[in-house]
Order: structure tokens, then sequence, then C-alpha cells
């Protein structure tokens, strides 16, 4: 049994996580991800990202917590997961022919406190670090720019029969059919698909745990 759970359901978080060297369980979160209108982009992602974390806490004593939430901002609204496939064309739309940001929030809960003077590195990381009673709890918030080429209605419509933006925060997957359409990424890769792996790995690193 590893020390690392992974409140999360997401192939592709478990996939990165893997192909990083990373050994973990899963155990996915089940919580409300409704936004509140007055919430920021930044408060909103890193909320969702504890609220997981937290919630898979309770069912793993003794073991380490990491959940994520990745959100695509464009005009500093926040495009979430599609409802159905007229919500996916419009958000594919705004996205058409512009940059984005895309956030993803980290979230670690570790039950035996660790160093927590490691240093925090790399452009658009935010740490926020507190203590809650024996717990070590950081949550750290990644962003990279991605920028889309113009989308025809046809490739949209093409886009959209693949079944693919369904699932996928704003609407699209830059590791797959979309990588057609993605004419720049600024900053993290990994982020984008919906893990920034330096962020964990950093985090796992100060807190102790050994990763091969």
């Amino acid at each position: 049994m590893s020390k690392l759970v992974l409140a999360s359901a997401s192939p592709r978080r478990a996939d990165l996580l893997r192909a990083a060297g990373f050994e973990f369980d899963v155990i996915p979160a089940t919580i409300d991800e409704a936004i509140d209108v007055e919430e920021t982009p930044d408060g909103y992602v890193r909320r969702v990202a504890q609220l997981k974390a937290k919630a898979v806490a309770s069912q793993a004593p003794g073991r380490t917590i990491l959940a994520a939430d990745t959100i695509v901002v464009v005009d500093h609204q926040v495009l979430g997961k599609p409802v159905d496939t007229g919500d996916a064309r419009r958000m594919l739309r705004r996205l058409s022919g512009r940059e984005h940001v895309v956030m993803t929030a980290v979230c670690m809960i570790n039950p035996d406190p660790a160093e927590a003077g490691h240093s925090v590195r790399g452009v658009g990381l935010q740490p926020d670090l507190r203590e809650r009673g024996s717990k070590r709890f950081e949550t750290r918030v990644a962003r990279t720019t991605v920028e889309f080429a113009p989308l025809s209605d046809a490739e949209i419509d093409w886009y959209l029969a693949t079944g693919e933006p369904m699932d996928k925060a704003g609407g699209y997957a830059v590791q797959g059919r979309a990588s057609r359409f993605v004419t720049r990424v600024d900053g993290s890769y990994s982020n984008v698909v919906g893990l920034p792996v330096a962020v964990v790995y950093d985090l796992c690193r100060g807190a102790g745990l050994l990763v091969s």
C-alpha cells in the first residue's frame, strides 16, 4: 500500500503520475463543485481541490492525500466541464482564435508534520500553507497560457462528434484530437492535461515522501 493517495477518478492525472514514476493508490472524491457567483477563479479552484482532499483524508487515515482541480479561464470567467454538446460548442467558440489560461490547484494533506522550509519555485505558483491540527495542509495553483487557432463551425462540429470535449475542462483535451487546434502553450504542459507534475514532485519532496 502506497503512502500517497490520489483523490481523483481522472485517468489522465493517474497516467501523468505513473509516467513520472510516482507510486500511489486512487480514492476518488465526490463533492459539490458548483461555483459561487462571487468567487474568483483562483478562489474557486483552490476551494474545490481542498474539498476533494479533505473528503478523501477521512477515508485514508495516516496517508498523504493529493487532490487537484483544473479549470479554463477566459475573460475572467471559469469554464468547467460542459454540461451538454451545446455548452461545449459555446466554450469552443469562445476559445477560438485567442488565448486562455488553464489553472490547476493542487492540494496535499500530509498527516505527518514535515519540514515547512522548502521554497516555492516557478512562475505562476501561489503557496497557501497552514497547519490544521497535526496535519500539514498545502495548496498551490499552476497557470498555463494556451492559444487556439481560429476554429470554423465545421471544425467545431467535427470535434464535438468525437465526444472528446464532454468530460474536459473548457471542452477540449490538449493531449487528444484538440492538439491540432493548439498553436501555443506557455507554461506547464502537464498542467493543461490536468496535473502540474513538477508541482506535485516539489510537494512530495517537501513532505518527505520517497519518489522513485
